[in-house]
């Protein structure tokens, strides 16, 4: 959420950066942040005025009767009750105006980082770098939707039995393969210092709050109505959620963790090829790397996430590219994103699998999340990245590695899944 004191003394700034996320009906928003926010300080000084003048009358009441003055100590007394209903007015003015100012606070996005460039569409995202050759398959070289019947791996018509569309079956050597890549991440991250947790795959609605997916993700989040809990779209909510109402010590920081859970969507996709096999999922797996810093430490973090997710682009022999996301194409809580994207040779063109995140202060103001300088409190800013997702990795590997006798698995892989080749 963004901070109300800088949008009072930054409003030229807050419109600008609101227009560039492409939020609608900005100023109109900011206006009325900015009005319900004169009228709860307005409420609150003249509250506090007459809560004042009330106490100051209730010890001249009590000066007055010892004085044995009692036509003016209940003069006094009327003055008083006045001054009560008058508190019990503006009490309420008071929450009303912070009710509506919440309201359309929780509604307006980060603001960009000033290198977001301007933007509305996936195709205005800046490509930062490209890495890799492009591979060139054989005669006769399928998509990886093809592959996977032709080997027997994955069995969507299975999972749409059992659950519905988007929810595959790994089978044999595909259930091995997915194990093998969650090891892999897992252990890559220990190596580059996270710390591993393993977290509940249902989050509360303050938790969905916390880190922005509420109240902007409603119609993307399975809902149990039931018991009023959320399943997660991404591990970034519940790690996260672990500082809620935190206050983190110097040696505490940084917090560096990592996660591996199953995650779901219920984002409706539109139909054909970009869509197909596990283009797009409503079930998948993901590891996910988060971070807290110190605010004047977070974009270097930002820049260290981006080459640890690159790294392990690398390892797995993926030509890949990385995009800085244009304003009108980023999260609703980021201030900067960089998509990864791997090459998908059969279908010949990019797919993403990974976003690295500075959301800045806007999730930690939700979160109440904060360390102590110098005897006050600051807000930290968080981070997080998927490191990585494994369905459209999976399709870059099949489809890239294929040859007429199978396909090839990645060195990195081999001693974790046990077999080199699926054929």
């Amino acid at each position: 959420m963004l901070l109300l004191p800088f949008i009072r003394d930054n409003k030229e700034a807050t419109l600008a950066g609101l227009k560039k996320k492409r939020f609608a009906n900005a100023e109109t928003a900011v206006e009325q942040v900015l009005a319900f926010d004169q009228q709860r300080r307005d409420a609150q000084k003249e509250l506090e005025d007459v809560l004042a003048r009330s106490n100051a009358k209730a010890k001249e009441i009590g000066a007055l009767m010892k004085a044995g003055q009692k036509a003016e100590a209940e003069a006094a007394k009327a003055e008083t009750a006045e001054l009560k209903t008058r508190s019990k007015e503006l009490e309420e003015s008071l929450k009303t105006a912070e009710q509506q100012l919440q309201e359309v606070l929780v509604t307006l996005p980060n603001l960009p980082h000033s290198s977001v460039p301007e933007g509305r569409t996936p195709e205005d995202n800046e490509v930062v770098l490209e890495h890799g050759d492009i591979p060139v398959l054989h005669e006769g070289a399928q998509p990886h939707w093809e592959l996977i019947k032709k080997y027997e791996i994955i069995d969507f018509e299975l999972g749409n039995k059992i659950t519905g569309a988007g929810f595959p079956v790994y089978r044999g050597k595909g259930a091995r393969i997915q194990r093998a890549m969650i090891n892999f991440f897992l252990d890559e991250a220990l190596k580059a210092g996270y710390f591993e947790i393993q977290p509940p795959i249902l989050i509360n609605e303050d938790s969905g709050f916390g880190t922005g997916q509420l109240p902007d993700k409603e119609g993307q989040m399975y809902f149990a109505t039931e018991d009023k809990l959320y399943l997660i779209p991404t591990a970034e909510v519940p790690i996260t959620n672990l500082y809620r109402d935190v206050i983190l010590s110097d040696d505490q920081l940084p917090v560096k963790n990592v996660g591996h859970t199953p995650c779901f969507r219920r984002e409706a996709g539109s139909w054909g090829a970009h869509v197909r096999g596990l283009n797009r999922l409503h079930q998948f797996d993901k590891v996910e790397i988060v971070q807290i810093r110190k605010p004047e430490e977070s974009y270097q973090a930002l820049e260290e996430m981006s080459h640890y997710v690159q790294s392990l682009l690398q390892k797995l022999e993926l030509p890949y590219r990385v995009l800085r996301l244009c304003g009108g194409d980023m999260g609703f809580a980021s201030a900067l994103t960089y998509d990864m994207e791997v090459w998908s040779a059969a279908q010949q063109r990019w797919l993403e699998v990974s976003s690295v995140s500075n959301f800045e202060t806007f999730q930690s103001n939700r979160l109440k999340l904060r360390s102590r300088v110098e005897g006050k409190t600051q807000l930290l800013h968080t981070l997080n990245g998927s490191a990585l997702a494994l369905p459209r990795i999976l399709a870059a590997i099949l489809e890239n590695n294929q040859t007429s006798e199978g396909v090839r698995i990645p060195k990195v892989l081999v001693p974790y899944c046990g077999f080199e080749v699926i054929s």
